[in-house]
């Protein structure tokens, strides 16, 4: 049973034929990417698979037998950007353009004390955001090469904070060296940067064919909790029975990423915030979400804040 609330991509949209158009979709082997993938698939277009584990992306591969488009895998560990950069590299050696990127991967570190990338972020934001912001970086000239490239990227409705709480990014500890760690602060944290790098491409790409999205795709029913605290495990165990009433399958979950990819109206909104539906919201006035809507944190809405992440994260990348 759908949430009664949830908010439906165009059906003509999805009956959309994609014939000729290539996506590069991360997280693509499970999930709402995997979803993601099989209606870009069905619609007939060709998606880059780049996925950390290239043997789950082939099993799961299997299930496209029969529909309209195809894929490629390649191999991309976010958390490695060797691995990012092996993958651009690998990419490049086959196509020239790509018409859209959805950035969908993501994590939160269920450990109470910080984790680390081989490259040394605070592991949330280094795969959420850094290893995503390099692949960006490296695939943008193929993605502008599009007459209609479009970008998502995932935030999370977390990156909102609360009136009491709202997220920001400390460009000066991104590694929590200085501040008491907290999971779902970095989690926050990352999900405002991802919301804000989305803005900068917007504004640094204007004039060009590409727009930009940041997007929380809803609940999505998955194995989030698993690895956590025993709290969090006993807390989903209770609301298990009433989780398919105020959570969201996976293929509900990707109703916001096909909207962003294929609407003709996403483009008028190019760096936008494009939200579910999620009573999860601390401001209840946003719990309806919206095709885009504004998000209630100002650290998330500030270009200048943007700017000068995007900045850090090219020096940090080894982009500059």
């Amino acid at each position: 049973m759908a949430n009664k609330n949830l908010i439906w991509c165009d059906k003509a949209l999805l009956e959309k034929d994609l014939s000729g158009k290539a996506y590069v979709v991360t997280g693509a082997n499970s999930g709402v990417g995997l979803e993601t993938t099989r209606q870009l698939v069905k619609q007939g277009g060709h998606v880059i698979m780049a996925c950390r584990r290239p043997d789950a992306a082939a099993e799961v591969a299997k299930e496209f037998v029969g529909l309209a488009g195809t894929v490629d895998i390649l191999r991309c560990d976010l958390a490695d950007l060797d691995s990012v950069r092996a993958f651009a590299e690998a990419f490049h050696a086959k196509y020239e353009v790509i018409d859209g990127l959805m950035c969908n991967a993501g994590m939160v570190n269920m450990d109470s004390k910080p984790a680390f990338t081989k490259d040394g972020f605070e592991l949330t934001i280094g795969i959420s955001y850094f290893g995503h912001f390099l692949l960006t970086e490296l695939l943008l000239d193929a993605l502008k090469k599009s007459p209609d490239g479009r970008y998502g990227i995932l935030s999370s409705v977390v990156h909102a904070g609360s009136p009491k709480n709202r997220y920001q990014v400390h460009l000066d500890d991104l590694n929590f060296e200085r501040r008491d760690y907290s999971n779902f602060g970095a989690y926050g944290e990352a999900k405002v940067a991802t919301t804000l790098y989305a803005l900068e491409l917007a504004d640094r790409l204007q004039g060009s064919n590409v727009t930009t999205a940041s997007i929380h795709p809803g609940w999505a029913r998955s194995n989030f909790g698993k690895g956590g605290p025993a709290w969090m495990r006993a807390a989903m165990f209770l609301m298990k029975p009433i989780l398919p009433f105020v959570s969201d399958s996976s293929w509900e979950s990707a109703q916001t990423s096909m909207h962003v990819l294929l609407s003709e109206d996403a483009r008028n909104h190019s760096g936008a915030y494009f939200s579910q539906y999620s009573f999860l919201y601390q401001d209840k006035e946003c719990r309806k979400g919206g095709w885009p809507m504004e998000s209630p944190n100002p650290h998330a809405r500030d270009l200048k804040a943007a700017k000068a992440l995007v900045a850090k994260s090219r020096e940090l990348v080894g982009l500059s």
